[in-house]
C-alpha cells in the first residue's frame, strides 16, 4: 500500500508543460480567479508565454448607466474593481508576453486602466480598442507612444479622428490593418490619406459609408489590399439642401477604382440579414441587441485581428 501510494503523483509534481496545456483551456477568469495561487509550481506554469499571446477581455462588460453629461456613462464601481482585478493580475502573470489585447465595445476603460496595461505589455501587436467614453486624448496617445509594434486596430468610430492616426503614424512604424466599427465620413478618408497612407487592410463594414469617402480611400490609398466595405450603408451626401440618398448599388467609378485591390468584399442584398440589420439601425450597429460575439465578426480580419 506504501509502495502504490508513493507512486502516485500529486498536482503539482505535473510537468509544466502539461500544466501549461491543461491550463489553455481555461478562460482569463479562470486564471486569474486562483489558479496561479495554489502553489509555486502551477504559478510558474501560469506564466508560461503560451497562455498569453492573447488578452482576450470581450466578455468584460461595464455595469453602467448612461447620464446626460460627459463621459456620458456612470460605471459602477464595482465593475472598475474588477477590471482593474484581472488586469492587474493578467499582466504580472504575463510578464510582457501579450501580443493581441481584446476589449469589448461595451467596455467603458479609464485613461488609468488603458495606460497601466500599455506600460505592461509594449509589445502588443493587435488592438481592439473599448468605448471611448473615458478615455481622454492624453490617455490613448500615452498608450500609442508605448506600443511601438503596433500592427493591428479595431476602434470604435471616432470624431477627432486626425489626432489618433498621427500618433498612430508617428510611433508605430509597421501599422498595416484598421477596422471601424462606426461611420466613416470625408474628415476620416482623408485623414487616412494623410497620416497612414501605407494601410494594407481596412475594413468598414456594418458602417455608414460616404461615398465620397469611398473614392477620396480608394484614390488615396496606393498601397491598400484588402477593402471590406460588406453590409455598409452607402451613402450619397449632395450639397444642401438635397437630402443624402442610400446607394444600393456600387456604380462604375467605384467597382473601376477597386478593381486593382486584391480583395474588394462587398455586400449590400436585401436578403442579406446583416445588410437588413445596418439598415433597420441606421448605420449605427446596436450591437447589444444582437448575438453575443457577432461584433467580432469579419470577413477578413477575424483571424488577423482578433486571434480567437
Amino acid at each position: 500500500m506504501e509502495e502504490s501510494a508513493s507512486a502516485v503523483r500529486r498536482w503539482e509534481d505535473l510537468d509544466n508543460d502539461i500544466l501549461v496545456k491543461i491550463f489553455q483551456s481555461f478562460d482569463i477568469f479562470e486564471l486569474t480567479s486562483g489558479i496561479a495561487h495554489v502553489c509555486s509550481s502551477w504559478r510558474s506554469a501560469c506564466c508560461d508565454p503560451l497562455l498569453w499571446k492573447t488578452l482576450d477581455l470581450s466578455m468584460l462588460i461595464s455595469n453602467y448607466i448612461k447620464i446626460p453629461l460627459e463621459p456620458y456613462v456612470y460605471v459602477h464601481g464595482h465593475s472598475d474593481k474588477q477590471l482593474t482585478r484581472i488586469l492587474k493580475i493578467s499582466l504580472s502573470l504575463s510578464r510582457g508576453s501579450i501580443r493581441t489585447l481584446i476589449f469589448h465595445f461595451n467596455l467603458y476603460v479609464s485613461d488609468d486602466q488603458l495606460t497601466y496595461t500599455a506600460e505592461r505589455c509594449p509589445q502588443l501587436k493587435r488592438l481592439v480598442m473599448p468605448a471611448w467614453n473615458r478615455i481622454k486624448k492624453t490617455g490613448i496617445c500615452k498608450a500609442i507612444r508605448m506600443w511601438r509594434d503596433l500592427e493591428s486596430l479595431t476602434m470604435p468610430s471616432i470624431a477627432n479622428p486626425p489626432y489618433l492616426m498621427e500618433e498612430i503614424a508617428q510611433n508605430c512604424r509597421n501599422f498595416r490593418e484598421l477596422k471601424i466599427m462606426g461611420p466613416f465620413d470625408l474628415l476620416f478618408a482623408s485623414t487616412l490619406n494623410m497620416y497612414l497612407p501605407k494601410l494594407k487592410v481596412l475594413s468598414l463594414r456594418c458602417t455608414t459609408l460616404n461615398r465620397d469617402a469611398l473614392i477620396l480611400i480608394l484614390d488615396g490609398l496606393q498601397n491598400l489590399e484588402v477593402l471590406n466595405i460588406s453590409h455598409c450603408l452607402l451613402i450619397d451626401v449632395p450639397l444642401a439642401p438635397a437630402p443624402k440618398k442610400i446607394i444600393k448599388k456600387l456604380d462604375r467609378i467605384i467597382l473601376q477604382k477597386a478593381a486593382r485591390l486584391r480583395k474588394f468584399l462587398t455586400c449590400m442584398e436585401d436578403s442579406c440579414i446583416m445588410c437588413q440589420r445596418t439598415k433597420n439601425d441606421e448605420g449605427i450597429m446596436r450591437w447589444y441587441k444582437y448575438e453575443e460575439g457577432l461584433w467580432k465578426d469579419d470577413e477578413v480580419l477575424p483571424a488577423i485581428i482578433l486571434c480567437i
